[in-house]
């Protein structure tokens, strides 16, 4: 057998075992999918919680298995360069009939970039974009479900699509929860159509799960008009099912899908495919975002770092320091015309941080890792980000080298930053607030404080409570991002501040008292909170609650005794049990 054939076999062999490295990862994502449907007809919602956990860790487990294994199996650290470029066809040719080619392309770089170093890998080993198209892609079951209310009647598809998701526990009363769909649905429309020949209704093959809800997706199809829908059934106290609403609005639909909330869990064999149909009824919703919020992470990363280059390409704006007050921990900065911030640990923290970089990557782990109930940003974590160098303002340049110069390496045209965290652009509270209408700053103080309490009920300490650290969203919501100095509810002291030896002490700038490293004041809030007369009205009226200790300590009381409180992606007010309360 000559070189050429020995290299041959050698790439093929090697291929071969990451493709079984990838097999194996998604076999473990599609159980967790098929664990949560379990999870959630026992209502077992703390196993909800460690599954998320554990799901956000299999993917970095199994990529540094396969790339140890190929490493003392095969030398894969030592092929050169025409082994990788076979290796790389080879395994295409594993792609061509897989369900998941996309995925398994995100896997090959990630075990690539594992074994090699980020000079001896190029788009010839990598996958810089897709070889394999993902359309068209056969799925069994098949990814949606097509039912005809022309044939059996719409109140009875009704019924027969919520019975098809076969949740093994009883509906408290799934006649009349079909029946607020009904009603809902024609106050929406206004009256019934006329059924076309194409009517029907398709319908997600898999249950969505998340927290302690699950949601059905779909879309109803008459003529040229298609009409989104989003299902939540949730628990009663007796532990019966219910359909506690619908969404027909793509945007609550879309809301949804933000970010500052958990993933799901899906069990899908074909995730493109749910993809593709989520896009249909999301218009304006990227990929990168919805695989993210499918548990798929990785391949959100994929994707919008591809995007990101793709809008450099097109576009000539410069990077800038973001606007607002400056961080003590992190240094940020934003391209205007994209709608994202790039935020990156400082070498050296102010004065009144005490803490280090790997303490801040652990905060910022943690926040994946737990239910965000809408009101903390996802972050994406990149290593190794190249980005030209022209593209940076003089004074975004100065300010890195200046505060993190140990992050930084320049090589030809490129700026490369070892370390960088990417989240959505939103507008800080604080500088909102300058500007708002005495309505706007009521209504933003409102939510200001229920991010607190909603937070504190998640078992989340924000901190650093200051308005810039919160952020008004698109729909002005307000979401908290910034998490050096989160905690644990249950790993933090309330308490009162001690009375005064004598009236003296007060007056003095030093405290007469002892202060642990978990120890927090609710009284000392208004201090630093309330400075501005027209925010500390609307603060006092809606939240005078978060001054007090009590509301902390009964807080933490809950979440001991094992408490997950209901929180709502949607209004309450579209809640069937608000819409029809006090009917029969």
């Amino acid at each position: 057998m000559d070189i050429f054939s020995v290299e041959n076999a050698l790439a093929q062999r090697i291929a071969e075992a990451m493709i079984d490295g990838f097999n194996r990862h998604y076999r473990l994502i599609r159980r967790y999918g098929q664990q949560a449907k379990a999870l959630f007809e026992a209502a077992d919602w703390k196993g909800v919680h460690d599954a998320v956990r554990e799901r956000i860790r299999s993917y970095d487990d199994r990529v540094r298995e396969t790339a140890e294994l190929l490493c003392a199996n095969f030398g894969a650290a030592t092929l050169d360069d025409a082994t990788w470029q076979q290796l790389k066809l080879f395994y295409i040719g594993h792609l061509i009939n897989h369900q998941q080619p996309e995925l398994a392309e995100t896997f090959f770089n990630s075990v690539c970039s594992k074994i090699l170093h980020r000079t001896y890998f190029n788009n010839n080993y990598i996958f810089a974009r897709s070889a394999v198209s993902t359309e068209y892609i056969q799925s069994y079951p098949p990814t949606y479900r097509s039912y005809y209310p022309a044939q059996h009647g719409l109140r009875n598809t009704i019924k027969q699509i919520i019975v098809d998701f076969d949740w093994q526990r009883p509906f408290e009363d799934l006649d009349r929860d079909v029946d607020y769909i009904m009603l809902t649905a024609e106050l929406r429309l206004g009256k019934w159509p006329e059924a076309e020949a194409n009517a029907q209704i398709q319908v997600l093959h898999s249950g969505f799960y998340r927290n302690k809800g699950a949601y059905i997706f779909g879309k109803a199809i008459n003529g040229h008009f298609e009409c989104p829908f989003a299902i939540a059934v949730l628990h009663t106290p007796e532990n019966k099912l219910v359909l506690d609403t619908i969404l027909l609005d793509r945007w609550l639909i879309s809301v949804l899908f933000s970010l500052s909330r958990a993933y799901f869990m899906v069990d899908m064999e074909v995730p493109s495919g749910y993809v593709h149909f989520l896009r249909s009824i999301m218009l304006n919703k990227p990929p990168s975002e919805i695989y993210t919020m499918l548990g798929l992470g990785k391949q959100g990363k994929t994707l919008f770092f591809r995007d990101l280059k793709q809008h450099l390409r097109h576009s000539e704006d410069q990077f800038i320091i973001a606007p607002g007050i400056a961080g003590l921990v992190m240094l940020v900065f934003t391209l205007p015309s994209y709608p994202y911030v790039f935020k990156l640990i400082k070498d050296v923290f102010g004065a009144s941080k005490e803490m280090d970089r790997a303490t801040v990557k652990r905060k910022y782990l943690l926040v994946k890792q737990v239910d965000r109930v809408g009101r903390m940003a996802d972050t994406l974590e990149f290593s190794h980000v190249a980005l030209p160098r022209k593209r940076f303002s003089a004074d975004l340049l100065a300010a890195l080298r200046n505060l993190a110069p140990s992050l930084l390496e320049e090589e030809g045209e490129d700026l490369v930053i070892k370390h960088l965290y990417i989240e959505r652009r939103l507008t800080p509270l604080n500088i909102y607030l300058d500007t708002a209408t005495p309505e706007q700053i009521d209504h933003a103080v409102l939510e200001y404080g229920n991010a607190i309490k909603e937070l504190a009920s998640a078992n989340i300490f924000p901190g650093d409570m200051l308005w810039k650290n919160f952020g008004v969203t698109r729909y002005n919501r307000v979401v908290f991002y910034d998490y050096d100095e989160i905690e644990y509810m249950t790993d933090t002291n309330f308490r009162v501040i001690p009375e005064a030896p004598y009236p003296e002490m007060e007056m003095s700038g030093e405290p007469w008292y002892s202060v642990g490293r978990h120890d927090v004041f609710p009284e000392e809030f208004a201090s630093f909170l309330l400075g501005s007369p027209k925010v500390r009205s609307a603060f006092l009226k809606y939240h005078r609650a978060l001054l007090s200790v009590n509301f902390w300590k009964h807080t933490q009381d809950k979440i001991r005794a094992g408490h997950f409180e209901d929180f709502f992606p949607y209004p309450e007010e579209l809640r069937f049990c608000k819409v029809f309360a006090g009917t029969v």
